[in-house]
């Protein structure tokens, strides 16, 4: 990449497929689940030449996100011990947890505001975020800002 770069948050949606393959392949092969690139550009059903001309330049956005500072906004009905479970998937995901700023619960809702610091993480954080939003009395969940 050049200077000159330009970086875009899109949707997939919008996208040619052939970039979120690159994305899967990419993933594939973190994962070890196959030893070659051509095993993995077979399975997900790219050409090595698609792979090689966009691998340098396609990333999902969690790949993006190490080493940052995330601020994670949820809203949480008033149960106990949400906050807890909360936190204890964040430490499962290995992020190191700066700042928690829980409001008071009003009409039963609690906002919650969590910064992290992504750099040790094991997981991604969409991963993380899906896993948090499972957590029963997690009515929403978002990434603020990303520093």
């Amino acid at each position: 990449m050049n200077k000159d770069s330009t970086y875009l948050l899109v949707d997939t949606s919008v996208l040619p497929e052939v970039f979120s393959k690159v994305i899967e392949v990419k993933q594939i092969l973190g994962k070890g689940k196959v030893k070659s690139i051509n095993e993995a550009v077979k399975e997900v059903g790219i050409s090595r030449s698609a792979f090689y001309k966009y691998k340098d330049f396609v990333f999902p956005f969690y790949e993006t996100s190490r080493g940052k500072v995330m601020t994670l906004f949820f809203v949480v009905e008033d149960l106990s011990g949400i906050l807890s479970g909360i936190i204890n998937q964040i430490a499962l995901a290995k992020a190191n947890i700066l700042t928690i700023n829980q409001n008071i619960p009003i009409n039963g809702l609690a906002d919650v505001t969590i910064s992290i610091e992504t750099a040790g993480m094991v997981k991604d954080i969409k991963e993380l975020m899906d896993e948090i939003g499972r957590i029963e009395g997690v009515r929403r969940q978002e990434i603020l800002a990303r520093e």
